[in-house]
């Protein structure tokens, strides 16, 4: 039995035939081939591309802990007074310059003088305690404290990455370490952990 062919006619009548099943197969290869062109473009043209991670760093932040410091320091004082108005050296002066004071004339001029030298003795015994005092002093050693901070570096975790898409370089925050390469999805590039 002899192939089926399928006869056409050219142009000046003649005749040409081909075989049914190089038709089939022809035809079968064109879809075949269509489908999978279509399938590949499909892939490319639904699935995730990439663009390379230029750098990646974590962003940080400074915080600053506060602590107090303190020290001894020696410390030159005046020593507590027990006569804060000098009243014994008052006293003590005006019994010695009204002594003096008595010694000098005689008569109603000798008790103006007596008075007198009270009256200097008293001033005098004074300003002498007074000195003493100031200059009685004693060193103690007294805590001194003041707040200082100490700084350090802390992570944020959040990251500064940059990235080239195409010819052109951006610069983005994200709240991952992106790796080495991020993905694209309908042209744009997918910056959240989750690519759906």
């Amino acid at each position: 039995m002899r192939p089926a062919t399928l006869a056409a006619r050219r142009p000046g009548g003649e005749h040409i035939g081909m075989n049914r099943q190089t038709l089939i197969g022809a035809v079968a290869g064109a879809v075949l081939v269509t489908g999978v062109g279509a399938l590949a473009g499909y892939r490319v043209m639904s699935g995730n591309s990439y663009v390379d991670v230029l750098s990646s760093e974590e962003i940080m932040r400074t915080v600053k802990t506060p602590r107090e410091v303190c020290r001894d320091e020696l410390v030159t004082r005046q020593k507590p007074v027990k006569d804060k108005h000098q009243v014994a050296g008052s006293v003590v002066g005006a019994v010695i310059g009204g002594v003096l004071g008595n010694q000098i004339g005689s008569g109603s001029g000798r008790d103006i003088a007596t008075v007198a030298g009270a009256a200097a003795g008293g001033y005098a015994g004074n300003k002498v305690q007074e000195r003493m005092q100031e200059g009685n002093t004693e060193q103690v050693t007294e805590q001194r404290c003041e707040t200082v901070y100490d700084s350090k570096e802390v992570p944020t975790g959040r990251f500064k990455v940059r990235y080239r898409q195409g010819d052109v370089e951006h610069t983005v925050k994200m709240d991952h370490d992106p790796g080495s390469r991020l993905p694209v999805k309908d042209g744009k590039v997918v910056l959240t952990k989750d690519v759906g």
